[in-house]
């Protein structure tokens, strides 16, 4: 349901994300078809969406590296938090914000 409010437009107008998350573009209005819509608790990103994100970046990605895992094809698995995401738990909700901050492509929110 929070995704939906990332994404949808109310009657007043555009997405009302709840809790401090960010609003997305809907995926027609995302540049490219390899950037990620949203982020979930366990994310799959491809070898060529990992790229257009800036994904891994060692420095910036330690936390994030130490749970992903890299697919034979070269893309990767990476779950936000150990144990499912839960948005009640504010750990959870801050990592949640933490990954959208870090990556901005996600959900068509860069400038570029």
């Amino acid at each position: 349901m929070d995704i939906a409010y990332q994404t949808a437009p109310t009657l007043q107008g555009p997405p009302s994300p709840r809790r401090g998350l960010p609003a997305l573009k809907l995926p027609p209005h995302i540049r490219s078809p390899e950037i990620p819509s949203y982020l979930g608790w366990l994310n799959y990103w491809s070898a060529a969406a990992a790229k257009a994100i800036g994904f891994p970046d060692p420095a910036r990605d330690a936390e994030l590296l130490s749970r992903a895992r890299r697919t034979p094809s070269g893309g990767w698995v990476v779950p936000l938090t150990a144990a499912p995401l839960d948005l009640d738990n504010p750990v959870h909700l801050d990592a949640l914000k933490r990954a959208y901050e870090r990556f901005p492509e996600i959900g068509g929110r860069s400038a570029l």
